[in-house]
C-alpha cells in the first residue's frame, strides 16, 4: 500500500504502549494501558498514517495491553493531517496467542503466514522478542531495544514466506511520546 515498487514488503514492528504495573505475574497478560500508554499508542497511529504506513494486516498479541495498543493505533490512524491521515481500507486483524512472550523466531514464523498479497504488515508484541526480531531482520543487526510505543520499520524485497535473517533492513524508527 505504501511503496511504489509492488515487490517491496514493509513490516512495522511495534512494542506495546506503556501499561499499568501488575500486582503479580499471574495477571501480566491482563494489565491495561496507562493513560500515557493510550496517548502514546494513538500518537504512533498518527505517525503511521502521516508516513503512509497503513497496514494491510495486523498481527497482535492477545494480551490486553497489546489489544488496547492496536485499538489506540487504529484511532490515531483516522485523525486528520497534520496529526494523522486518512485511514485507508481496514486491515485484516489477527489476534495471535503465540505472540505473547514469544522469541524472535516465533514472531518471524507468524510474519511468514501473512497473506502474500499484503504489502504492509504491523506486528504488535512484547520485549524482548519484538526488539530481537528487529535486530534479526536488519543486516546491521543492531539491537538498541524498542521502548514502549516505539515503531521499527523494516523494508525488503522478499515475500512474507521467504523473510528471514537480515532480509529486511531497518529504514525508520519512531518513539511515540506525548
Amino acid at each position: 500500500m505504501t511503496d511504489a515498487d509492488p515487490e517491496t514488503r514493509t513490516l512495522v514492528l511495534l512494542r506495546h504502549a506503556k501499561a499499568e504495573q501488575g500486582s503479580d505475574a499471574a495477571d501480566d497478560a491482563e494489565r491495561p494501558l496507562s493513560a500515557r500508554g493510550n496517548a502514546d499508542a494513538a500518537a504512533a497511529g498518527a505517525w503511521l498514517a502521516h508516513h503512509g504506513l497503513l497496514p494491510d494486516v495486523v498481527l497482535c498479541s492477545t494480551a490486553r495491553r497489546t489489544r488496547q495498543t492496536w485499538h489506540q493505533v487504529a484511532m490515531g490512524m483516522t485523525g486528520s493531517p497534520p496529526e494523522g491521515g486518512p485511514s485507508g481500507p481496514r486491515p485484516t486483524v489477527r489476534y495471535e496467542p503465540g505472540a505473547y512472550d514469544a522469541h524472535p523466531e516465533e514472531l518471524l514464523a507468524l510474519v511468514r503466514t501473512v497473506d502474500p498479497a499484503a504489502r504492509t504488515a504491523l506486528l504488535i508484541a512484547h520485549n524482548p522478542g519484538i526488539s530481537l526480531l528487529s535486530a534479526l531482520l536488519d543486516p546491521e543487526g543492531v539491537d538498541e531495544g524498542l521502548r514502549t510505543a516505539e515503531l521499527a520499520v523494516h523494508r525488503g524485497p522478499l515475500g512474507w514466506a521467504e523473510l528471514g535473517r537480515s532480509g529486511a533492513p531497518l529504514t525508520a524508527r519512531h518513539a511515540a511520546r506525548v
